[in-house]
């Protein structure tokens, strides 16, 4: 296994290793003037599905960024909150949760998808199907996590009520595992490397993954979005900032082991066959996916449960701006 020195070993491995999605697009990144900021500032969680914006770190001081600041946070539930204060500029993050944001007035704006899948529900034998969950007890970090958000879209779409039909109770990550595996709990929500670790451990058995099975294979899991006023102050830095993002979202489909290693030599993770599962398992396909198809799924979905009052119209058109992706994709001649 290659061992990789420092950030600029890997981006000159990645250069290397002939990935076009890198190069692709030099010659009008150096035709464009230069970011409004050279400091841009992005999520830290341990949720390693969002490898793209770890990886990107030397691609976004190759598009003018000398100051690239990873902000720490426990877990998906602070990224929002970060992004509306402005402690951060841009991020990637959950579509469902997304929109009970952009509905609270939240000044966040969503770019582009990111990548399809990653989330896994796991279950006892008795938890076949999502119906099965009906009568059930489901554990979550809180009540206004992500997995939340996911499981009332999940069990919307299969016509059960998640405020009367679910038993939730709160508990963080390793011990909704345990409880898992003693059956104490019926089924928790996993994002990497829980599934990974759960499959090892052999606790309960996957009962929807959202890389495999439809509908939610077919829209975006994570999504990137950004602070609105940085976005509306720093149109360039933000066209850059994305690129990179979504250049290395590239790599890490294209390259699975070089991605997996970096993430493990800079301490995002500390297994790398762990990490070289979820590089290889995740569609890093932002081109192949639709954006606005999956905030309109998610936004129908969760007004069926009563979580959101506003069209997919509505939200769409107060909180997306999609030009960015647009040029991207131009420049990329997608």
């Amino acid at each position: 296994m290659q061992i990789i020195q420092n950030r600029r070993t890997f981006v000159a491995g990645a250069a290397a290793a002939g990935a076009a999605s890198f190069l692709g697009t030099a010659t009008k990144a150096s035709a464009e003037p230069p970011p409004e900021t050279t400091r841009i500032r992005l999520i830290r969680i341990p949720s390693i599905c969002q490898a793209p914006q770890y990886v990107a770190e030397e691609l976004l001081r190759s598009e003018g960024f000398t100051d690239v600041q990873f902000i720490p946070k426990r877990g998906t539930a602070d990224i929002a909150p970060a992004l509306a204060s402005s402690e951060v500029d841009l991020s990637a993050h959950f579509a469902a949760p997304l929109l009970l944001h952009l509905e609270a007035g939240d000044p966040i704006v969503v770019l582009a998808g990111l990548h399809v899948g990653c989330f896994e529900l796991f279950g006892t034998d008795r938890v076949q199907a999502i119906r099965d969950l009906k009568g059930k007890t489901v554990a979550v970090p809180s009540l206004d996590s992500s997995r939340y958000v996911f499981l009332a879209s999940m069990t919307a779409y299969v016509g059960l009520d998640i405020h009367k039909d679910i038993n939730f109770v709160t508990h963080q990550g390793p011990e909704s595992m345990q409880l898992l595996s003693e059956g104490k709990i019926d089924a928790y929500l996993g994002f990497p490397p829980e599934p990974q670790e759960m499959r090892e451990q052999r606790i309960g058995h996957v009962v929807i993954s959202s890389t495999a099975d439809r509908p939610w294979s077919q829209y975006f899991c994570c999504m990137l979005a950004g602070n609105r006023e940085f976005v509306r102050a720093n149109p360039v830095a933000t066209k850059r900032a994305l690129r990179a993002i979504l250049k290395a979202a590239d790599f890490c489909a294209s390259e699975p082991e070089q991605s997996a290693q970096f993430l493990v030599e800079q301490g995002y993770t500390k297994r790398y066959d762990h990490a070289l599962q979820v590089m290889k398992a995740i569609p890093y396909g932002w081109r192949e996916y639709s954006a606005e198809d999956t905030l309109r799924f998610y936004a129908l979905r969760l007004h069926e449960v009563g979580m959101l009052k506003s069209s997919p119209q509505e939200l769409m058109a107060q909180g997306t701006d999609w030009r960015f992706l647009d040029e991207i994709k131009h420049e990329l001649k997608i």
